[in-house]
């Protein structure tokens, strides 16, 4: 159980490193097209916004597969599993349906769960702050439909 939770450690430390890494990216994207001036800032908002949204998908799918490495490695699923649906199964916190870990690996499954949520809450949080900024950036600038005044 010991080796269990430190992998799963090590693992959840190497996935909170690379989501900092793009949400470093991401808010410094954003930023900066956050700011342009824009004929079209409805349109530009939502350009931001999924862009955002994109780059934090493609973290967590490189999360997943980090995930799935480490069961192939250590051999946490069954032989002939498909170790990305099993990681995407636990990430995500769906749920096993057609795949349950090997008797010695089974605590990987709530750590892969439980490094998931954080994940997506993060990235929740990332979303706001990026929709907040950018609201308040074209508030600021007077864009149509952003500024104070067109609230009444």
């Amino acid at each position: 159980m010991t080796f269990q939770l430190l992998v799963g450690s090590i693992v959840s430390v190497i996935n909170i490193m690379i989501h900092a890494l793009v949400t470093v990216g991401a808010i410094g994207i954003a930023r900066t097209a956050g700011l342009r001036h824009t004929a079209r800032p409805k349109l530009h908002l939502m350009a931001v916004m999924v862009a955002t949204a994109v780059v934090l998908m493609v973290a967590h799918m490189l999360e997943v597969f980090v995930w799935a490495s480490v069961y192939g490695i250590v051999g946490a699923a069954p032989a002939g599993s498909d170790l990305l649906y099993f990681a995407f199964v636990n990430y995500t916190t769906l749920g096993y349906g057609d795949i349950t870990p090997v008797q010695e690996w089974r605590l990987k499954g709530p750590m892969t769960a439980m490094n998931g949520i954080l994940m997506f809450g993060w990235s929740t949080a990332v979303l706001f702050e990026v929709l907040r900024r950018t609201i308040k950036h074209l508030a600021a600038i007077g864009a149509p439909g952003f500024s104070p005044r067109d609230r009444s």
